[in-house]
């Protein structure tokens, strides 16, 4: 079969340094990656040494202030690295979104002297972070969350078990919410704990369908004592920074599923155009070469789509409901050009033999982190109907 290769996205960059910080992450990710994705990934292997190459290239703090570590670059232009990197392999890249989402309270909220103390290891240090929002019985609901602070003179004490961490285990740094007043969003605050602190524990990683190298687990905060200086935010702020979070978040997940959908899509047409059945290419065959089509044209329209609402926050105006637009079509896409990559496939695109059963199995969870596509609809209807009446 002859071997096809995919042509780069030709991607719409705002600057020559954009242009460039693309070619070396493409680098990075044909040279790092992508050729031990799906051996790492059948066998549930984490790739920290990756991301130990990616905070000492820069690409850990890429939205984030210079002064601190980051890079200075526009979201415009972070996501389509994150789309690069979902391409090559979806656990470096929403494992660099989630390293993005727990570095944005505090490079967002904190304090300067807490910026000052703690963004440059986050940020380009070798650090890697994990967001603890969601617990075993508050996952949508997340304003209804148990872990609780309690003060103790210049003391946090925080005790209380979060679900479905990504990098749970792995992570250097929690960034955790936790309730510290009354029932609701407004008894929530921020807090800033390492890893090693004493109480801090990991369950065994959760066993998934998909994104085995990537570890999902819970992670138990038994008696933490964290000093007041590692509050973020004021007390009772911290549902407000977490929502704010998950805006940017989501589009952190929309680009990933871009990214797993392009994959998907360079497969099926290397694939098909390769393949021959009845003395021609399967891709000569007007069924399926729609089937491309319409693979192509949801993609180019879901990276429109998050790359709008990108633009939207780097001029400093509301994006939330695009955020959320963005998230539900570019995971809803995923999970329909991945299947559709299956089937163009055929039996093969069933086997482990080709990735497009990978990116199907990977493309699903996409639906489902930070915030459900259901949640998605919700979001958006209330920025059109106002919120539900009781």
């Amino acid at each position: 079969m002859p071997d096809r290769a995919p042509q780069p996205v030709d991607r719409q960059l705002p600057t020559d340094e954009a242009r460039d910080l693309i070619s070396l992450v493409r680098d990075i990710a044909q040279r790092e990656i992508a050729p031990k994705a799906a051996e790492e990934e059948d066998a549930g292997h984490f790739p920290r040494e990756v991301f130990t190459l990616l905070s000492r290239t820069g690409l850990l703090g890429l939205p984030y202030d210079s002064e601190y570590g980051g890079a200075d670059q526009p979201y415009e232009v972070y996501l389509q690295v994150l789309e690069e990197l979902a391409a090559a392999r979806l656990t470096v890249g929403l494992g660099v979104s989630v390293h993005t989402l727990a570095s944005y309270a505090l490079a967002t909220y904190g304090s300067k002297e807490q910026q000052v103390e703690h963004l440059p290891a986050m940020l380009g240090g070798g650090l890697l972070g994990a967001y603890c929002l969601s617990e075993p019985s508050s996952g949508s609901d997340a304003a209804s969350l148990r872990t609780r602070a309690v003060r103790d003179g210049d003391n946090w004490v925080i005790t209380g078990t979060k679900a479905w961490i990504t990098h749970g285990g792995v992570a250097d740094f929690y960034t955790v919410m936790a309730r510290t007043g009354e029932e609701g969003p407004r008894g929530i605050t921020a807090f800033l704990v390492p890893a090693d602190a004493d109480g801090v524990s990991a369950a065994a990683p959760e066993k998934k369908m998909g994104m085995k190298g990537s570890p999902t687990a819970q992670v138990h905060f038994d008696g933490v004592r964290v000093p007041d200086a590692r509050r973020i935010g004021d007390e009772g702020q911290g549902f407000a920074i977490a929502l704010s979070a998950l805006d940017s978040g989501r589009l952190g997940i929309a680009a990933c599923a871009i990214g797993v959908a392009q994959a998907a899509l360079d497969e099926a047409v290397g694939y098909a155009t390769g393949r021959l059945q009845f003395g021609r290419p399967i891709a000569d065959f007007q069924g399926l070469r729609f089937m491309l089509a319409d693979m192509a044209t949801q993609i180019e329209a879901g990276r429109a789509l998050y790359l709008a609402a990108a633009r939207l926050r780097d001029a400093g105006r509301p994006f939330a409901k695009q955020a959320a637009m963005a998230k539900l079509h570019c995971t809803d896409t995923a999970m329909k050009v991945t299947t559709d990559a299956v089937q163009v496939l055929g039996g093969y695109g069933y086997t482990a033999d080709f990735p497009a059963e990978r990116y199907m199995r990977e493309a699903k969870v996409l639906q489902i982190v930070e915030g459900t596509n259901q949640i998605q609809r919700m979001v958006i209807a209330r920025h059109l109907a106002g919120p539900e009446t009781r």
